[in-house]
């Protein structure tokens, strides 16, 4: 088989190899005992390149994923991660609990389980939609990998190259690369203090019509936004579920942080104002319990559902029946909700830190998200500051925080960061916050010094605002700034037989 690279050069043009084929004399080839460390660094890339698949080409990285890597040395100041900060778990409590179904069900633990999910954690489960006020049958759980892999399924059950997805701008950086990954065209509303921008989708959906088009589903996370912190309002989100009944549209309600709330009254979800018709529901125990036992679940619509399982026997089998265990074991002998509520109490406090800290640090101009629940606070600086450039002088003094562009397909979220406050201290939030107030002043000085203007002053009048979807200026008020971002590749070169 002959394996083409189409953006290789080293061969002069042709750019095809063959791996048996002679590619020079003897002398040339490199010996088998040679130090891989000296060979050229393309060369492993010219090899393979031509077997990715084409949609390798639009598959993006998780600008998350890739801070963790950078965050990992202990001087970080690491306010990128969604983290759950697991210290807050008794060990005590975790090592009981593990002995205890080590003892009464290790075989089970250590086997194979159904796809859909263990019997035993699915009205845990349904327990933690009640403590929100919505009632489902445990039957019609599907346990997922985390909350990330009802995002992958459902792309995978219904999105074909090209296919439109709407989501909120910004929207969820993790959910970027799943989107990416399936070719999908993706549409971002705004956002502002009441969550997505209602009138804005509608003027959308109508111009996606005109143009034959209609999104296989609406990607919005209604409750504490991530990363905007913003929570729609309940007039929206009764008018959402109507546009989605109306235009038979699917809904994908990605509901992490609900439970999470500091103060204000909760709100329905969105699947309890629609009973299930056209709104997917996904939760997560990673926000609430532990990241690392990797336990989410869906509630769709049962022909959705059912391909979904088949998708997820493609995937994983089943999620880990270790994990599904412990869940159950743990909601069988404590407490959970009292451990969400100790978890919402430590982290309003530190939301009321960083706060504070930002009004202290952050420069005139410069505004920010109030949430009353969740993880995130979602910052806009003036646009003529890039917070990706900004991240690389963060990182030189040891702290981290996620660039606006990692939520956004278009361009937009250049001079916005997303900054947690629930993964560390209030002593480390009020340090962090402080280096990457410095960090903005030194870009303040250096375009003052540059355009003449004179530089703001520190000490913002920040605080919640009317739009969390960022001010800068490729952004726009308008449908038309709407726009969709093609993902699908343009062609796709095989190699020859």
């Amino acid at each position: 088989m002959t394996v083409e690279d189409p953006d290789s050069t080293a061969t002069g043009g042709g750019g095809t190899t063959s791996p048996g084929a002679a590619a020079g004399s003897e002398a040339d080839r490199p010996s088998p005992t040679a130090d891989p460390a000296v060979r050229r660094p393309t060369g492993d890339l010219e090899r393979y390149a031509g077997l990715f698949a084409a949609r390798t080409r639009v598959m993006k990285s998780s600008a998350m994923r890739d801070l963790m890597a950078l965050t990992e040395r202990p001087e970080v100041i690491s306010l990128a991660g969604g983290l759950a900060d697991t210290t807050l778990f008794p060990a005590e409590d975790l090592a009981k609990v593990l002995s205890h179904m080590a003892a009464g069900d290790s075989a089970r633990a250590l086997q194979y389980a159904p796809t859909e999910g263990m019997a035993d954690i699915r009205p845990c489960l349904a327990d933690v939609m009640a403590a929100e006020g919505t009632v489902i049958d445990p039957e019609d759980i599907l346990v997922t990998t985390g909350g990330q892999q009802v995002i992958d399924l459902l792309c995978k059950t219904l999105v074909d190259p090209g296919d439109v997805i709407i989501a909120e701008g910004p929207t969820y950086p993790g959910a970027v690369p799943t989107f990416s990954a399936y070719e999908a065209d993706l549409v971002q509303i705004e956002l502002d203090d009441d969550g997505m921008r209602i009138d804005l989708l509608e003027e959308t959906l109508d111009r996606l019509e005109r143009e034959g088009r209609s999104p296989k589903f609406i990607y919005t996370i209604p409750t504490f936004q991530n990363p905007g912190g913003v929570t729609m309002s309940l007039e929206r989100r009764k008018r959402l579920v109507e546009i989605a009944q109306e235009r038979q549209i699917l809904v994908l309600e990605d509901n992490p942080y609900g439970l999470l709330r500091f103060e204000g009254e909760p709100l329905p979800t969105l699947y309890s104002l629609d009973g299930g018709r056209y709104v997917v529901y996904g939760g997560t125990l990673s926000k609430i319990l532990s990241p690392g036992i990797r336990v989410g679940w869906a509630i769709a619509p049962a022909p959705v559902r059912q391909k979904m399982v088949i998708g997820k026997q493609g995937s994983d089998l089943n999620s880990a029946s270790l994990s599904q265990l412990f869940v159950a074991y743990y909601f069988r002998e404590r407490d959970w909700r009292d451990y969400v509520q100790r978890q919402s109490d430590v982290y309003q406090s530190r939301r009321d830190v960083m706060l504070e800290s930002l009004d202290r640090h952050m420069p005139e101009g410069a505004t920010w998200t109030r949430p009353q629940g969740g993880l995130f606070v979602w910052v806009t600086l003036p646009d003529y500051l890039d917070t990706t450039d900004l991240l690389a002088r963060a990182l030189h003094n040891d702290v981290a925080f996620v660039p606006g562009r990692a939520a956004y397909l278009d361009g937009r979220g250049g001079n916005s960061m997303r900054v947690n406050f629930s993964g560390v201290g209030e002593d480390d939030i009020r340090e962090g916050i402080s280096r990457i107030g410095g960090v903005v002043a030194e870009q303040l000085e250096l375009y003052a010094s540059l355009t003449g203007t004179p530089r703001p002053r520190g000490g913002a009048a920040g605080g919640s605002r009317s739009d969390a979807g960022g001010s800068d200026k490729t952004g726009g008020t308008g449908a038309d700034d709407a726009s969709i971002v093609p993902l699908r590749t343009a062609g796709r070169r095989r190699g020859t037989r």
